[in-house]
Order: C-alpha cells, then sequence, then structure tokens
C-alpha cells in the first residue's frame, strides 16, 4: 500500500523502533552498519556528555561484532573504505574494528581482515595499535604471523627503512617484538640487514654476506644512528641531506630553529599542521619570512592535502590552537602568523569533498545544549558545538540562500557569515549560554514564523528531550502548513545508537558529521 501518513500526518506514530536516548528522549535506533559508520569514523574516547568511554566503547564494539557476524567480509570491506580514504581523525577505530574482524569465527573474514592490513595499518605505529588490539581478542597463530610478515616483506627496503626508523615503538611495542614473534624471511638483503638491525639493536656492516644490502639503505640508518652524537648545526646538516623526519631526531635537538628549518623541506603535511606552534615558538616562522610562505602553499594545495588525508577536524584544532598562541597544555606560547591563520582557514575548506550549489533554501541549526560540550573525538580543545559550527559554515558556504540559528530550549538566530574566519566563529559559539535539547525547535519556529525552507540540516547528538512534539513529527507539520516538500538532514556528531531522523521517511536523512563527505551527500540528497 502506499502510507499517505510518511508525507502527511497530524501525530507522530510511535512505532516499536522508537527507543530513550540517553537524556531521556524519544529516538530511532540507528541501523547497525550506520552505528558501525559512526564508530569508524568518532570513535569513542573520552566518550560523550552522558555515556563515558568505558560504556561507549563496549556498545561499539558490541556493534561492530554483530555487524562482523552477519557479513565479516563487507564490514572489512567498510574498515578498508572508511580508513583509506582519510574520512576519520583517527585510524584508531578502524584498526580496532580490523583486530575484531581478524578474531571472527569465520574463516573468510579472518582471511579478509589479514589480507586488509597493509591498507589500513600503512605505518608503523599503525602495525602496533593493531597488534595491541588483536592481543586482546586472540593469541599469535599463523594467521598473524604470516599479515605481520608481510607487513615487512612486501614493502621495499628503502621504505622499511623510513617506517621502521620513522615509527620505532608505540603502545609498548617495537619491531623487535613484532619481528620475533612473526619470523619473516627476509626476500632481500637489505631486509635481512633491517631485521637484523631492529632485532639484535647492533649494526653488522662488516659481516661477509653473499649479497651486499643496498649501500642507499645503510647511509640512512647510520644517518639516524649519528645524529645522538651530534652537535645541532651538524645534526641539522645530517637531516637536510638525508630528508630525515621529526620522530628520527633526539629530543634534545628538537629545541633550536635550525633543526627545524632541515626538518621542514621533507615534513610530512600532518606533522607540519601539528608543529606549527612549535616551530612559530622557536622562532621559525614570522610575518612575510620566506619558510611561512612555504607553510602557506603547502596548506592550501588541495591536492597535498587530499593525498596526506588530512581530515578537516584535524585542521580545525590545529586552526583553534595555534590562533589562541599558546598549547592546551604546558608553557608554550607564540606569536601567530596571520597567514598562517589565514591558510588554515582556508585548508579547512579544501579538506572536504566539492559540493555544487543546489540554490535550495537551507536552515543550518545548531545544537549548543549542554550534551554538546562534550570533546569532539576526545579532543579537549574542541567541543561537538564549536566543530558543529564549524562543519556548517562548509555547506553556507556553498548555498547563498541560508539561515544560522541556534537552539536549546529556546531558539536563536545568529549572525553568522561564512566569510568569517573560522575561530571567529567557534569563539562566538563557544560564549552561547548552555540549556536542555529540543531539537524540533528548528522547525516549530520556522512554522511560526513562516520561514521558507526548503532543507532543514540539524548538527546535533540527538540527545534530544525537552519540548511537547518530536522532530520528526515538527516537520510534517510545517511540510502540511507551509505546503513546502522540506526535508530534514541530522548530521550526528557522536558515535551513539541513536537518531532524530524517522527512518521510514524518505525525505529525512541521517549522516555521519566530520566526515570530509557530509556536504555532497547534503547536496545530492
Amino acid at each position: 500500500m502506499l502510507d499517505f501518513t510518511k508525507h502527511f500526518a497530524t501525530r507522530l506514530k510511535r512505532k516499536a523502533t522508537l527507543i530513550p536516548n540517553s537524556a531521556g528522549g524519544w529516538t530511532w535506533a540507528v541501523d547497525p552498519w550506520k552505528r558501525f559508520d559512526r564508530f569508524l569514523i568518532f570513535g569513542t574516547e573520552r566518550g560523550t556528555y552522558y555515556i563515558r568511554e568505558r560504556q561507549l566503547t563496549r556498545e561499539n564494539a558490541a556493534n561492530a561484532i554483530a555487524c562482523i557476524a552477519a557479513d565479516g567480509p563487507r564490514a572489512v570491506r567498510r574498515i578498508v573504505e572508511i580508513s583509506t580514504a582519510g574520512r576519520a581523525p583517527s585510524n584508531d577505530p578502524a584498526l580496532f574494528a580490523l583486530a575484531l574482524a581478524a578474531s571472527a569465527e569465520d574463516a573468510l573474514t579472518r582471511a579478509a581482515a589479514f589480507a586488509a592490513l597493509p591498507d589500513v595499518a600503512r605505518t608503523g605505529t599503525h602495525l602496533f595499535h593493531w597488534v595491541q588490539y588483536l592481543e586482546g581478542f586472540r593469541g599469535w597463530g599463523r594467521g598473524p604471523r604470516t599479515a605481520v610478515a608481510r607487513w615487512y616483506t612486501a614493502r621495499p627496503a628503502a621504505t622499511l627503512a623510513y617506517q621502521m626508523l620513522k615509527y620505532r615503538s608505540r603502545d609498548g611495542w617495537s619491531h623487535r617484538d613484532t619481528l620475533r614473534l612473526a619470523h619473516p624471511a627476509p626476500p632481500t638483503a637489505t631486509h635481512d640487514y633491517l631485521f637484523r638491525y631492529a632485532t639484535r639493536e647492533t649494526l653488522e656492516v662488516g659481516t661477509p654476506s653473499r649479497v651486499a644490502p643496498d649501500a642507499n639503505v645503510v647511509t640512512f640508518v647510520e644517518a639516524v644512528a649519528s645524529l645522538a652524537r651530534l652537535k645541532p648545526d651538524a645534526a641539522a646538516q645530517v637531516i637536510a641531506t638525508h630528508r630525515l623526519t621529526r620522530e628520527m631526531v633526539p629530543t634534545e635537538l628538537l629545541a633550536h630553529a635550525g633543526t627545524w628549518a632541515a626538518l621542514l623541506p621533507a615534513m610530512p603535511l600532518t606533522a607540519m599542521i601539528r608543529n606549527l606552534g612549535v616551530m612559530s615558538a622557536n622562532g621559525l616562522l614570522t610575518p612575510d619570512s620566506a619558510t611561512a610562505r612555504t607553510i602557506v602553499g603547502r596548506l592550501t594545495d588541495r591536492d597535498a592535502l587530499s593525498s596526506a588525508r588530512i581530515h578537516p577536524i584535524a585542521v580545525l584544532a590545529a586552526l583553534k590552537t595555534y590562533a589562541q598562541g599558546h598549547g592546551m597544555k604546558g608553557k608554550l606560547r607564540w606569536d601567530t602568523v596571520s597567514a598562517i591563520v589565514d591558510a588554515l582557514d582556508a585548508a579547512f575548506y579544501l579538506t572536504f569533498a566539492n559540493a555544487p550549489s543546489t540554490g535550495r533554501r537551507v536552515m543550518l541549526s545548531l545544537d549548543v545544549s549542554g550534551s554538546m560540550s562534550a570533546p569532539v573525538f576526545g579532543m579537549d580543545s574542541l567541543s561537538c558545538r564549536e566543530a558543529s559550527a564549524a562543519m556548517a559554515l562548509v555547506t553556507a558556504a556553498t548555498e547563498p540562500h541560508h539561515r544560522f540559528v541556534a537552539f536549546t530550549k529556546t531558539l536563536t538566530s545568529l549572525a553568522i557569515s561564512p566569510r568569517q574566519r573560522l575561530d571567529d566563529v567557534v569563539k562566538s559559539i563557544s560564549n552561547l549560554p548552555f540549556g536542555g535539547t529540543d531539537c524540533a525547535l528548528p522547525m516549530v519556529e520556522a512554522t511560526n514564523n513562516r520561514w521558507p525552507v526548503d532543507l532543514f540540516v540539524v548538527l546535533t547528538d540527538n540527545e534530544t528531550w525537552a519540548g511537547p512534539i518530536h522532530p520528526a513529527e515538527a516537520l510534517r507539520q510545517y511540510r502540511q502548513r507551509m505546503g513546502i516538500a522540506a526535508k530534514l538532514v541530522v548530521v550526528a556528531m557522536t558515535a551513539n545508537d541513536f537518531t532524530i531522523a524517522d527512518p521510514d521517511d524518505a525525505g529525512m536523512l541521517d549522516v555521519v558529521g566530520f566526515d570530509p563527505n557530509t556536504p555532497q551527500l547534503i547536496a545530492e540528497f
């Protein structure tokens, strides 16, 4: 039958799928696969306003196990897709889920998980994280040994040397530990040299061999080893010559501007973004300097940002921290360079997929209630309410007919322009008063004020409880009274189990917030 009440109804039909959320309001449970996506993108670090990290992790792990049991190969494909596309601020949730899949009862699922290890564990740190997670679920059988061995032997020797020297140890694991457990057979003399170096901690260059290791790799290893006994100027020369990274440099050398100047030309983009404050504090970055111009050029290179998998939230966190002139912890302070702040602002927008302008009338509705004060992705420097404002600006930048509002138990119009710099917008959102949550208010107020809206975008954690009407019912009433076939997109800002979007209504969509593809998906919807 055609269910006419999908398009016209005067009351919300409370179906069995409605569940109470953490705040006591009624919401729908999201599809298990959608929650799996939320976990892979958001993770559970620090929990949410209502749910502690331990409980949220247990809930999401149980959901991930259920998805893996239902269709293990599909779950592995999803892990790889989200990880390799750089859709998450951190790769840790994907590594955790892959460890779960590698511990599944189904042999095909385990095989798929082991085969996917090089795609998801792209660095030495990723490998150590995965091994740490794996040990929580299973022992070292043939599958893990083969997968870890392949991680080492499938890489060219020069690439492997870089990984082994940049990421030497994490989580109590080192290459010495994993190599001794996996027992990989070295495919070349250079691999054998690297394995011996990692497991014995000595260089046996003079040992007779039928085939000598690659001289370039040996020189690279010796250059890194030499830094511990060199003075800053000599060390900087070695760093520049061999294009070494920050992780390869002894800590005491990082207090010198010359060290950072030598590191910068080969510094990966992620590391550069993380260390802008340190480089400014050491006097390397000054207004109108060649170094500052170099950094601005790299920050505004869309292709470079994409290939480095720079996530929007990493840029936003760096922008907020750098613009304030001091770190969130410790005593480090610096004079900001305005050109770099502007470049970070531009980089934020460049990290999203291109979204076309639809010409529709859009209401961007920010939940600024108490629960949105929780940190996004475990970042103490950035709350969900601040991140939601930045996320909304991406849509506002492409949609000329937009309106900004913020809501708790009341609704407030916001004087926000996409021409404003992100750090100013984040600051203005931070100062708004907290309160309860009524996610129906955008639709209710639009109805009362006769505001023409084609699309309501609500950025929220779905912990709605206040108000006499459900958001889905408020949207239906708006459609009826305004004669506009308005749609609703709910942008979820946490990895919980709730959504205010009715899954049976084709005009409502639930998406994961802070996914680089979200603005494009909203435009297509």
